[in-house]
């Protein structure tokens, strides 16, 4: 890694870290990150390799200063596999959960009568006074203005637009940043071990195509800085000129509506419901508004059709087969967030039956990573570098599951519940390898499956809330989720040269610079300008969702008469007491053969039409929302092979990158246009949305 890569990298991701969390909770325009292919990167790439490097060029030719040389391909992949990871910090995953999660708790539990447990003495207990301590930021510090200025802002002095720094209560916030850091921190490290083992396989003994990656390496320069050939494709430059205008003419729309027509992406289909009654019934009305979203066409495009028609048609297979539950009395919905719902186990089963497949695919290689990383195996075999991510990954769970017991929760538990973490992030990292789906929001919650094996009469209120707070922070946005950035990092990092060790040394610099600009910048704007409402799912359902799963439970067991049983088991006395879900059961059990079955059809056949992603490409907002971009993509891409052939293939493909790098460059001059808006007018700009909201 160069001096230059590294400084470039390191500055941007200052400038992400310092400006995500004003830009899409203040601002409340285009995400900055968003998703696994983060526009305020990638949108980046287009003027630096169109104008940057060839004024650097001239630069160099001039001056002969090294420091002048224009960006390589082996450079730029550097950046972005340090740029990558720390893309989980500012917003979504991180920052826009961790303040609302912890402090307006209190808020709510002022406001909220439920929230307030009668004791056996009259007496009324709050109930965040089951949760440790070290999981919530404290109140009452500065007279109580750590949660007033929180949810209403903090008074700023005359004159003054924003507050003062040194105003914000910050050692409100101590205690319960060195548990969260901490714990994310270990998370991270366990994580980017695992992606350390799993790359040789993934890239190397199975060729999985890294969509993502492979869209960023088709428009870097070659090692002298010089232009990739694909920007003298005319079919590059036709879709990018179409798309880019398209996104900047419709958010001049936004304020110009009486001159500018919009160009539609939404067509609303409702209509035709009325012939689909089984799939309306199971909750798939929003199949029938066919949303485009060309980033997604292109990626579709890219991957085989087998992929294209798993991730697309998931949603619409899974609505009908939830209705026609429903049309026989059964409830797949019916229950909480964290509730072992039927809905539930069809995702859940979708996923445990992938890490299934997974593992057995590669068996002998992780055998012999697991030899190795033990002093048992041959290096040679299978890298260094997996053995070390092996073992980095064994410290770092240990790490996790120590701190989740110091918090409250057995060990045992603390055992299954960290493992059922691990296989719902390896596979979210297997999906952004194999399919490119970089808006990934599936709703997984490993603590459903506990309580579905082992009954909600196995868990007392305070194991049920740690266990509730812990899956909202790890998993209820994954839309900006550590695991895909690190396997693209990775990636990355195999076409930049394979320097890992000083990677690994420069991720680590990069991971607490990117923390200590984001969470005090995230903190502070939340102070400034109080909490921000509108997004409801953040300051309400985070929140909120899992103390209303607890008490849900709580109430359930208290009609039952089991309360104090359930407050007083422990340890492997749980397993003494397990009442499966079998509904639960029942669908996860489904989904988990769906997936052994469709696998084995794709090893023995090799025209089997449907990939089994299908079964984790299951109902939800990301899956609906993109579904027909995928069935769109693929659809384009039979057509050209089947009248075309591989040739035609490959001659479309510049034009679909080009309908990528529209989206993503028109993406980050929104988000810059508006930003200069704000600071002319001090009103924030009109949203206008390039990838779905």
């Amino acid at each position: 890694m160069t001096l230059r890569a590294f400084i470039v990298g390191l500055l941007t991701i200052i400038f992400i870290s310092a400006f995500c969390f004003f830009n899409d909770a203040v601002l409340y325009q285009n995400l900055l990150i968003g998703f696994h292919m983060p526009m305020s990167l990638f949108g980046m790439l287009i003027p630096l390799v169109i104008l940057v490097n060839p004024c650097l060029v001239l630069l160099y030719k001039h001056t002969r200063i090294r420091l002048f040389r224009p960006f390589s391909g082996k450079e730029l992949c550097l950046i972005f596999a340090l740029v990558l990871p720390t893309c989980a910090i500012p917003y979504c995953s991180f920052m826009r959960l961790l303040p609302r999660a912890v402090m307006l708790p209190h808020h709510y539990v002022k406001t909220t009568p439920s929230w307030k447990l009668k004791q056996e003495d009259g007496s009324y207990l709050p109930v965040t006074e089951l949760i440790p301590k070290a999981m919530l930021a404290d109140p009452d510090v500065a007279d109580g203005e750590a949660l007033n200025g929180f949810v209403q802002g903090l008074a700023k002095h005359e004159g003054a637009n924003h507050v003062r720094f040194r105003d914000i209560p910050w050692s409100a916030w101590r205690q319960t940043l060195t548990f969260w850091v901490l714990l994310f921190g270990l998370l991270w490290l366990a994580l980017t071990g695992l992606a350390f083992v799993c790359h040789r396989q993934w890239s190397q003994n199975e060729h999985l195509p890294y969509p993502v990656v492979q869209f960023a390496q088709s428009l870097f320069p070659d090692e002298k800085g010089s232009l990739n050939s694909i920007f003298r494709n005319k079919l590059f430059w036709i879709s990018f000129v179409i798309i880019f205008g398209i996104h900047i003419n419709n958010t001049l729309h936004q304020y110009h509506s009486d001159i500018l027509i919009p160009v539609q992406r939404v067509f609303n289909f409702t209509p035709f419901r009325v012939l689909f009654p089984t799939m309306l019934r199971g909750g798939g009305w929003a199949m029938f508004w066919i949303r485009l979203y060309f980033s997604f066409i292109a990626i579709a495009y890219l991957l085989p059709s087998d992929v294209s028609f798993g991730v697309g048609l998931g949603p619409f297979i899974a609505y009908y087969i939830l209705g026609v539950m429903m049309k026989f009395g059964l409830s797949p919905y019916a229950g909480g967030s964290y509730s072992p719902k039927i809905h539930s186990g069809m995702i859940l089963g979708g996923y445990i039956g992938f890490f299934v497949t997974m593992m057995y695919t590669g068996r002998h290689y992780y055998w012999s990573v697991l030899k190795s990383s033990l002093g048992f195996g041959d290096h040679q075999e299978t890298g260094s570098l997996a053995v070390w991510g092996m073992r980095l990954f064994f410290l770092a769970a240990i790490g996790l599951i120590i701190s989740m017991c110091a918090i409250g929760l057995d060990w045992q538990l603390t055992i299954l519940f960290t493992i059922l973490i691990f296989i719902c992030y390896l596979v979210l990292g297997r999906i952004i390898a194999e399919t490119g789906m970089f808006y990934l929001s599936p709703g997984v919650y490993p603590c459903v499956i506990l309580i579905a094996l082992m009954g909600e009469q196995s868990f007392g209120p305070v194991t049920l809330v740690i266990m509730f707070i812990l899956t909202t922070m790890l998993f209820s946005d994954t839309r900006e989720t550590y695991m895909p950035y690190i396997v693209n990092a990775v990636k990355f990092v195999d076409l930049g040269g394979r320097d890992y060790r000083r990677y690994s040394k420069a991720l680590l610099v990069a991971m607490c610079v990117s923390l200590l600009v984001a969470v005090p910048a995230g903190i502070y704007f939340s102070y400034d300008g109080g909490t921000n409402w509108r997004d409801g799912f953040a300051t309400s359902s985070v929140p909120r969702g899992s103390i209303n799963s607890m008490l849900s439970i709580r109430t359930s067991l208290q009609a039952q008469g089991i309360l104090e049983q359930a407050e007083s088991v422990s340890g492997f006395a749980r397993f003494a007491n397990m009442k499966p879900n079998k509904q639960f059961l029942i669908t996860f059990g489904i989904a988990f053969l769906g997936v052994l079955l469709f696998s084995a059809c794709r090893l023995r056949y090799s025209s089997w039409p449907i990939h089994p992603i299908l079964f984790c490409a299951w109902p939800n907002y990301a899956a609906y929302m993109t579904c027909w971009s995928f069935v769109i993509g693929g659809i384009i891409k039979v057509l050209v092979t089947r009248f075309g052939g591989s040739k035609s293939y490959q001659r479309i493909k510049p034009l679909m990158f080009g309908m990528i790098a529209g989206d993503m460059l028109a993406g980050l001059v929104i988000i810059a246009s508006g930003f200069i808006y704000y600071l002319v007018t001090g009103e924030s700009p009109k949203s206008y949305y390039v990838l779905p909201p």
